[in-house]
């Protein structure tokens, strides 16, 4: 007959980490089915910032209640999840990009949430390492950083504490309305199955209307104050959610140990894993411009991850368009580690029948027409 559970979730990253803590938190049998390692994904991929961004209303609302829910939890992450809140600096090169930090100063600040404009003098006095002649700078001073892939860990520790259970090497061939078909032609019930497996979501669930980014990262030894605070260009968004094929954008983040995490970049239409030498210059080149004294510092690891990207640049959180009993929670691109907290109380609430607190129809995967059908 195989196992049973109220909830299946396949993929332990960060963000079915957190959907196993919320439905676990609200009573259900959990059972994380995962064929690789916990936050091996993605996860380890990504650069821990919890940010609240203003790319759309639907992102910005997303992001925000996220952002809350990981400061709430602050106070309970242990050590090594190296919570910080280092802040963020969207930096403007030349007078046009400061008319953007004035126009996001105004979005933030009609929102609530504290932002700071910080003209050129007082950018170089925050940050010494950043380049002369910089035109200045936006501030979220409530913005941090986390160590993902401990996140991920604690997040599955809360869960299991709580009775859930976690199966590693486990790999899902069909997911279905009964739950999941295991290799090996095991299998395991539940009443609702969640897909939380990225960018890897589209083997699951054919149709599904999202694609693989690739990415690369970078880490230095260590150089304690070096970087003080989550450094971003401007043009950063615009890198991110644009539609072009290569992209690279300064974001430079300091990490509790001293290490500089380097980023960023973003690749369509590539499916191996190895790092790309050219587009790993070009990265490291854009960081240099801004951080000039970057160059003389030691890089001692570069990897890649790729991120789950959908068309109009929002995640997909919700009910499984043709599967029934299945949901989503992937399509978050470079923002799973921010708006994983938020995914995961969205989704329990629906499954649970309870109004949440962010209205969900912006996120929900019917707003795509994506034919599926069942297959488990």
């Amino acid at each position: 007959m195989g196992e049973t559970a109220d909830a299946i979730i396949v993929g332990a990253g960060i963000v079915g980490a957190a959907c196993a803590e919320a439905l676990a938190r609200d009573g259900l049998r959990v059972v994380v089915v995962e064929s690789s390692a916990v936050g091996a994904g993605a996860t380890a991929a990504g650069m821990g910032h919890i940010v609240v961004v203003d790319d759309s209303e639907a992102q910005f609302a997303l992001t925000r209640y996220s952002h809350d829910l990981w400061a709430q939890a602050a106070p309970s992450l242990p050590p090594d999840v190296e919570f910080d809140a280092c802040g963020t600096l969207w930096v403007a090169d030349g007078e046009e990009e400061m008319a953007a930090v004035r126009r996001k100063h105004a979005f933030y600040a009609a929102r609530g949430v504290p932002a700071e404009i910080l003209e050129a003098a007082t950018l170089a006095e925050a940050e010494p390492n950043l380049r002369p002649g910089l035109a200045g700078a936006l501030l979220i001073p409530g913005d941090s950083v986390i160590y993902a892939p401990r996140a991920t860990a604690w997040l599955l520790e809360q869960a299991r504490r709580r009775g859930a259970a976690l199966r590693l090497g486990a790999a899902v061939t069909a997911i279905g309305r009964d739950g999941v078909v295991l290799a090996g032609s095991g299998r395991i019930h539940a009443a609702v199955t969640i897909c939380a497996t990225g960018a890897w979501a589209t083997a699951l669930v054919p149709g599904l209307a999202m694609r693989p980014r690739k990415g690369h990262l970078a880490i230095t030894d260590r150089y304690h104050g070096f970087l003080r605070r989550q450094l971003v260009e401007l043009g950063y968004l615009k890198s991110a959610h644009g539609d072009a094929a290569e992209s690279v954008a300064f974001n430079a983040q300091p990490r509790k140990t001293g290490q500089i995490l380097i980023g960023s970049s973003r690749q369509y239409g590539v499916t191996d894993p190895g790092v790309d030498t050219p587009i790993l210059r070009r990265m490291l080149g854009r960081a240099i411009e801004y951080m000039p004294a970057l160059a003389r510092l030691s890089v001692i690891r570069v990897w890649t991850g790729f991120r789950a990207a959908t068309d109009d640049k929002l995640p997909l959180v919700g009910p499984c368009p043709g599967l029934d009993r299945v949901y989503l929670a992937t399509g978050h691109e470079g923002l799973g580690i921010t708006t994983s907290l938020g995914t995961a109380r969205l989704l329990a609430d629906m499954i649970a029948g309870r109004r949440p607190e962010i209205d969900p129809t912006p996120y929900l995967p019917s707003r795509i027409p994506s034919p599926v059908n069942d297959h488990a």
